[in-house]
């Protein structure tokens, strides 16, 4: 893995030990920070990223900006499906309480812990990523991370991560053993407006779906296979897809596999 760990300058032992346990979770070596900076540990080290351990969390310094935990839209989606709102990935996904929901590309949360929130307390989440640094991140901001709205943070605190390959793992399980299998692959045609996913761009597995996770997925669901792509994406197509729902006006639509109830 092309990364090194680090900390802010002059951390604390508690900054200290959050670098030692990240190091040792990613297999990377953790080096002292002294007064380098940035810039001068990627040339020191010849690497492409950094990950700083902070007061806040960590920060992985990427050739497409920094990338760190947080809730993006989640909260006001949140917000907004309490009064009532219309939330077209909640539609997609026919989400109800109690159902359970297998989200086979995590990246930083934000659709799983909108999944977690409509699923409530006796429901089940469980979120894949196949990136170790994006894996440990997101599992680090669920885990810790305290929003404004305290059913958010419970929301948050009830999804499980796994660091795992949806190709390998969708094998491993039963048929019929979630409700909902959820997919938001790297859109094949970026929506380069959101610039605040460029940096996960450059960590994320970006191969595109394949025919056969999708067999597997449509295996393991219960009720619906559902994938997340950019509005008129020639993937929907490609992988069979003919249901697909979303706002006039949005830049993404899902599409809806339909496999028993």
């Amino acid at each position: 893995m092309d990364l090194i760990v680090t900390t802010i300058y002059n951390p604390p032992e508690k900054i200290q030990a959050a670098a030692q346990a990240l190091a040792a979770q990613l297999n990377a070596t953790l080096i002292k920070r002294e007064k380098n900076s940035i810039e001068t540990l990627k040339n020191l080290y010849n690497v492409i990223y950094i990950l700083v351990a902070t007061q806040s969390g960590p920060v992985v310094y990427t050739p497409g900006g920094q990338y760190f935990f947080h809730i993006n839209m989640a909260e006001l989606r949140i917000n907004n499906i309490k009064i009532g709102k219309h939330d077209h990935m909640i539609t997609a996904l026919g989400l109800t309480p109690g159902a359970s929901v297998l989200d086979c590309t995590l990246g930083l949360g934000t659709d799983a812990i909108v999944a977690s929130f409509v699923a409530g307390p006796s429901g089940k989440v469980i979120g894949l990523e196949n990136s170790p640094i994006i894996a440990a991140i997101t599992r680090l901001g669920l885990d810790q991370y305290n929003a404004a709205n305290e059913t958010v943070t419970t929301a948050m605190r009830r999804i499980q991560v796994e660091t795992a390959d949806y190709n390998n793992f969708l094998t491993t399980l039963p048929a019929k053993s979630f409700d909902v299998v959820y997919f938001d692959p790297m859109f094949r045609a970026p929506v380069y407006s959101s610039s605040n996913l460029k940096p996960i761009r450059t960590l994320a597995d970006d191969r595109p779906l394949s025919i056969e996770a999708v067999k597997q997925a449509c295996r393991v669901a219960r009720m619906r296979v559902v994938i997340k792509e950019t509005k008129r994406s020639k993937e929907f197509s490609r992988l069979g897809i003919t249901t697909i729902l979303g706002g006039k006006y949005s830049s993404v639509h899902y599409g809806v596999m339909e496999v028993g109830g």
